[in-house]
C-alpha cells in the first residue's frame, strides 16, 4: 500500500485513490454538521468547538452564505473551507454579471464538485479536506434543495442528511425520524439530530435556518437553547407516557 499512497494520480492495484480515502477520513474527524429540508425552511446545523475564553467566538463561522439565497456548511478542514468558500462566490457573482441572473443550487453544487474532482486528478495538488452541505432556494421555481459533495467530487441531492463526525448516527436517527415539515419542527428535526452526538446540549451547536423570504439567519444561544429545552420536555413527556400504566378496564 505504502507505494500507492504518495502520488494522488495513482491508482492502487484493487483500484482505490488512497489520497481520496485519506481525505474523506480528515472529514470523518471534523465537526458534525446536518442538513434538512422543509417544504419552507432549510435549516443547517454544525457542531460548535468551544472557543478559548478570549476569542471572538463570532470570527469562526461553520455556515456562510454563498449567495443571496444559497448557503453552505461544511465538515472538515477549516482552511481547505475557506478557499472552496471564496471561489464559490466569485463564480456567484461572475454568473450574475455574465448572464444577469443569480445561480441555481443545483448549478453551484456542480462547479464545487468539478472544483473538488479536479483536485482528485492533477499532480502536485492534494484533495480538499471537506465536505459540504449546499443549500438554497431555486431562484426560478422557488423550490428549496439541499445537496452534499465529498472530496472526490461526487454530489448528490438529499432530503435531510449529515457529515463530519459521527454522521452515521445521525443519518440513521434521520432516516427514521424524517417527514415533511415546515417551520419550526425542521429546525426542531436537525437540532434533535445534532443532539445524538452533541454534549453540553445548545451550548456547543450552531444553527442557521433559510426562508425564502428572508434567506439566511443565524439563531442566537437564547433561540437554541429554548429549542433545546422544548426537544427535552417533549422526549421527558413521551418517556412519562411509556411508564404510565395502562388505563384499567371497567
Amino acid at each position: 500500500m505504502a507505494r500507492y499512497d504518495r502520488a494522488i494520480t495513482v491508482f492502487s492495484p484493487d483500484g482505490h485513490l488512497f489520497q481520496v480515502e485519506y481525505a474523506l477520513e480528515a472529514v470523518r474527524k471534523g465537526n458534525a454538521a446536518v442538513g434538512v429540508r422543509g417544504t419552507d425552511t432549510i435549516v443547517l446545523g454544525v457542531e460548535k468547538k468551544s472557543t478559548p475564553k478570549l476569542q471572538d467566538s463570532r470570527s469562526v463561522r461553520k455556515i456562510v452564505n454563498l449567495d443571496d439565497h444559497i448557503a453552505l456548511a461544511c465538515a472538515g478542514l477549516k482552511a481547505d473551507a475557506r478557499v472552496l468558500i471564496n471561489r464559490a462566490r466569485v463564480e456567484c457573482q461572475s454568473h450574475r454579471l455574465t448572464v444577469e441572473d443569480p445561480v441555481t443550487v443545483e448549478y453551484i453544487t456542480r462547479y464545487i464538485a468539478g472544483l473538488q474532482q479536479k483536485y482528485t486528478q492533477s499532480g502536485g495538488v492534494r484533495p480538499f479536506g471537506l465536505s459540504t452541505l449546499i443549500v438554497g432556494f431555486d431562484p426560478y421555481t422557488g423550490v428549496p434543495s439541499l445537496y452534499q459533495t465529498d472530496p472526490s467530487g461526487t454530489f448528490s441531492a438529499w432530503k435531510a442528511n449529515a457529515t463530519g463526525r459521527n454522521s452515521n448516527s445521525m443519518r440513521e436517527f434521520l432516516e427514521k425520524n424524517y417527514k415533511e415539515t415546515s417551520g419550526k419542527e425542521t429546525v426542531k428535526l436537525a437540532i434533535r439530530a445534532l443532539l445524538e452526538v452533541v454534549e453540553s446540549g445548545g451550548k456547543n451547536i450552531e444553527i442557521a435556518v433559510m426562508t425564502k423570504d428572508k434567506g439566511l439567519q443565524q439563531l442566537e444561544e437564547a433561540e437554541i437553547d429554548a429549542f433545546v429545552s422544548e426537544i427535552e420536555a417533549e422526549k421527558a413527556a413521551a418517556e412519562a407516557a411509556k411508564k404510565a400504566p395502562p388505563p384499567r378496564e371497567t
